[in-house]
Formats: C-alpha cells, structure tokens, sequence
C-alpha cells in the first residue's frame, strides 16, 4: 500500500477562527516545546509512554521536529502543528502517518490510507478546542487530501478522545496491540 500518491497535492495550510494548521518546522521547535511540556502528563497517556520526559530539552525537541520536517518533504508522513490563528502560539500538533500493518485490515481496498493523530494542549481541553480540530481535520481530509481509507488511532485508554471520536459519528471497529506493546482503539 502506498502511503500518499506522488502527484497529489499535499495541502500547505488550513484555517478556522480558532486555529491554524500548517507544516510543522524545525524552526517551531521553542513554541512546540512549550506545549508539548506543559502538557506532558496528558502526552505520556496519550502516547503510552514516557515521552515527553521531565528533563525533555529544547534540544531534543527539535531534533524531533527535524524528523518530522524530513518525513514531511519525502512525503513519508505529513505533521502539522496547531497554531492560534495569527501563528504565535502552538496549540497542539496533528500526525497524518502510514497505517500500521496491524490496522491494514481496516482499510482495505484502499490504495492510499492513513492514520490520523492529534493532541491540543490540556489548557485548551476546557473550550473544546480538541472537538474544533478534530471536526476540522474531517472536513480537511475529504476537501483537500488524496486519502481514499482513513483511519483514526488511539491509546485504548484515552477516553476523551474516543468519546469525541464517537459524537463525531465515527465507530471503534478494533483494538490493535502495536510491535512495542502499545495497546489502541481504531475508529473509522
């Protein structure tokens, strides 16, 4: 299976009145830090694992973000990050990666599927911004991507995210066990 198709378009940006998704950057790494630590109990849930430490450096995060970056413009996964609207603050970060083989079964047919990922900042789960970003990234993925199989991952434990998943209409069709032991919930 092919993960995005070489001639389609991969899209720059996206914008609500809440939020501004565009390709994450190396040179984000000192905005993406700060969200990433102030939420870091949250993302080692979400996760399931110890990521992001307590002595995670800025350093470290942006080599992540150079990762990320590369894997973007080889098209091997797209990472966006979740900025307020005028640009200056991360709000949290969106994963549009390849299915893992165990959740292959779920898209089947499709010649170009994806596993979708997100998390906003634990100050931001109070106004809702997660159900904005998450009904954004639906409409997004059917306007503007090349995707035909979507699927969207979750730690089997993170009941807040299932349950957006499912008041968006989406269903938990299967629980995957990942190579390293991380247990997730699929919703289609």
């Amino acid at each position: 299976m092919e993960f995005y198709p070489p001639d389609a378009v991969v899209p720059a940006e996206k914008r609500t009145h809440r939020l501004l998704l565009r390709p994450l950057r190396a040179s984000d790494a000192e905005r993406d830090h700060d969200a990433v630590m102030s939420s870091a109990e949250m993302l080692r849930r979400w996760s399931q694992s110890p990521w992001p430490a307590d002595d995670f450096t800025l350093s470290q995060n942006r080599d992540d973000l150079v990762r990320h970056e590369r894997e973007h413009e080889e098209r091997q996964a797209f990472t966006y990050t979740v900025l307020d609207p005028p640009g200056t603050r991360c709000l949290g970060c969106v994963y549009l990666t390849p299915l893992p083989p165990q959740a292959r079964p779920l898209a089947e047919g499709a010649a170009h599927a994806v596993n979708i990922g997100f998390w906003v900042r634990a100050s931001e789960l109070s106004s809702d911004l997660d159900a904005h970003l998450l009904a954004t990234l639906r409409e997004w993925l059917r306007s503007e991507w090349s995707f035909d199989g979507i699927v969207f991952t979750i730690a089997e434990a993170e009941t807040r995210q299932a349950a957006l998943l499912t008041v968006a209409g989406l269903q938990s069709r299967s629980t995957i066990t990942l190579p390293d032991g991380r247990v997730c919930s699929a919703f289609l």
